[in-house]
């Protein structure tokens, strides 16, 4: 049986491969191997600064899992060999997958890599709890700067750290990638535990936000390039809930903290745990089979589909990959070719996504949020912090069984939209004479909004949707950019926020963030394009024909 194709026209004027009937895996046989590509990391969305107390995580994991299994069976039921093209546009056309029941398994595999999550917003948010004390033993406690060095040094490494973990990932693969990366959240977390002087105190938070940094890059894309496309979108967007675990793992092991002053060390080592457990589990963990294809190791990328996949839809999946992989014999792109005019649209649309994230105001949100349920009248800060931990946990939920059926672009619409309309909420309530009565009411009512649009999909999004837009060859580096983005523009607005906060006022600054969401939109609706439904490699071949 021969693999017919025909081509349609997308909406930015490319022709688009589509397959009507996949071959069996013994009449691929003839394929090229001529392909290098680097395949690299999806980055991790962050909770952007969420530090609160996520109490109903639990139940916020099971709609998240009840979601998966959405996604999965509305994908089924959606799947034919006689699926026409309506349209055009890349979200009009849906992949062809087998209906046999897969003998693989991912899951296990995508939670091995979640602890590198954990990790990442654990080291986040230990910090908040344990400033206090370890400054008073450090003997720091009056010297603000040198507090401020041991919170932001995490950032700077963050930044060094994302600008790398590609690279280190086209080069020894992704699961060689984690069990690297553990080295320095290790050390990390036994010189913070340990430390004696602020000096040391500064270097492990160095090595720890390195680490955190190449877990961004790494976490996301691993289980990107492992997932079935069919449910990518929601394994992906599991990738945040895990980090608000984290978060929430940092807030509790802080409990202890006012019965016994030394416990700040414990809670900073606490977190080589988990990177033990994932260099251990990375050894067991299949390598990504789009890394091994294009390393040539075609063998290895069998094995690696059977375990995940099931020998089922080896012959699928080796056939996306070689047609993804046909007439490819470019070398891995350098870093000036990211601002040619070849890749430079799609390589700003992953930045600017970034950059929106950052500058739409999710950490002045939160940073306010105490206060403002104050204001309500809610006095408990352990209160506040439910709220909003609650609210970013639902939101994430319901995103994760959205994911695969709405799409990518109009979760990002709706979300920013409502980001917009939260911070005018907000803005207003501070403002406007008339509504002074229920100030406080409305405040609490649009920063729960604002943080549920968040996480709908501005939090989740852009760090799933980089790597399925962009080409394999400058994946690694276009990615990496990206995300240095993110760090450089998060570190930029911590360390300004309260001076334009001081010289504005904070309702003046609401409302240009809600421009800014405003604007926001208008990008995304021109700019971004949809992916649900679509294989990294049919992505690909769709953006960058003549990659």
């Amino acid at each position: 049986m021969q693999a017919s194709t025909h081509l349609v026209k997308g909406n930015l004027g490319l022709e688009i491969p589509k397959r009507r009937v996949l071959p069996r895996f013994s009449e691929v046989r003839q394929r090229s191997l001529t392909s290098n590509h680097n395949l690299c990391i999806r980055s991790g969305s962050t909770c952007s600064g969420l530090s609160s107390g996520d109490v109903s995580m639990g139940a916020g994991l099971v709609r998240a899992t009840n979601g998966i299994k959405t996604a999965v069976r509305s994908s089924a039921k959606s799947r034919s060999a006689k699926a026409q093209a309506s349209g055009g546009d890349i979200e009009d056309l849906t992949p062809i997958n087998s209906q046999e029941k897969s003998s693989g398994t991912v899951l296990p595999f995508v939670g091995v890599a979640c602890l590198g999550a954990i990790l990442f917003g654990y080291h986040l948010g230990v910090v908040n709890g344990a400033l206090e004390y370890l400054a008073k033993d450090l003997g720091i406690a009056e010297n603000t700067v040198l507090q401020g060095w041991v919170v932001s040094t995490l950032l700077a490494g963050a930044t060094v750290g994302s600008f790398t973990g590609g690279a280190l990932a086209d080069k020894f693969g992704r699961t060689r990638t984690f069990q690297l990366d553990a080295i320095p959240l290790i050390i990390g977390a036994f010189l913070t535990a340990t430390a004696q002087s602020v000096q040391t105190m500064i270097i492990g938070r160095l090595l720890a936000g390195i680490g955190i940094g190449i877990s961004s890059a790494i976490v996301p894309l691993y289980i990107s390039e492992i997932s079935p496309t069919e449910i990518r979108g929601a394994l992906g967007s599991i990738n945040q809930l895990f980090i608000c675990i984290g978060i929430l793992a940092a807030l509790v092991a802080g409990l202890p903290l006012a019965g016994n002053p030394q416990w700040w060390r414990a809670m900073f080592g606490i977190a080589s745990v988990p990177s033990i457990l994932l260099a251990l589990g990375m050894a067991f963990s299949p390598e990504s089979p789009r890394w091994l294809y294009q390393q040539g190791k075609i063998p290895e990328a069998e094995k690696a589909i059977r375990t995940l996949y099931g020998k089922e839809r080896v012959a699928e999946v080796m056939h996306e990959l070689q047609n993804a992989g046909q007439g490819s014999i470019e070398q891995e792109a350098g870093w000036f070719d990211l601002f040619s005019s070849r890749y430079w649209k799609v390589v700003s649309v992953g930045a600017a996504l970034f950059l929106f994230q950052q500058l739409a105001g999710i950490n002045a949100v939160v940073y306010y949020s105490t206060a403002v349920f104050r204001s309500a009248g809610i006095a408990s800060d352990v209160a506040a912090s439910a709220l909003v931990g609650a609210s970013n946990v639902f939101g994430t939920a319901i995103a994760s069984s959205l994911m695969d059926r709405q799409g990518r672009k109009s979760l990002l619409m709706t979300s920013f939209a409502g980001m917009a309309a939260s911070m005018l909420l907000l803005s207003l309530s501070f403002t406007w004479k008339v509504l002074a009565p229920y100030s406080g009411t409305l405040a609490v009512v649009g920063t729960v909004l604002y943080v549920l649009s968040f996480s709908l999909g501005a939090g989740p999004v852009p760090a799933l949707l980089l790597p399925e837009i962009f080409a394999s060859r400058i994946r690694a580096k276009a990615v990496a950019l990206s995300l240095g983005t993110h760090w450089i523009s998060n570190f930029v607005i911590g360390l300004y926020f309260l001076s334009v906060v001081n010289k504005f006022g904070i309702s003046s600054v609401y409302l240009g963030f809600a421009g800014v969401c405003a604007l926001a939109v208008l990008y995304i609706a021109g700019n971004v394009v949809e992916t649900k439904g679509r294989s990294l490699e049919e992505i690909e071949l769709a953006l960058n024909p003549t990659t």
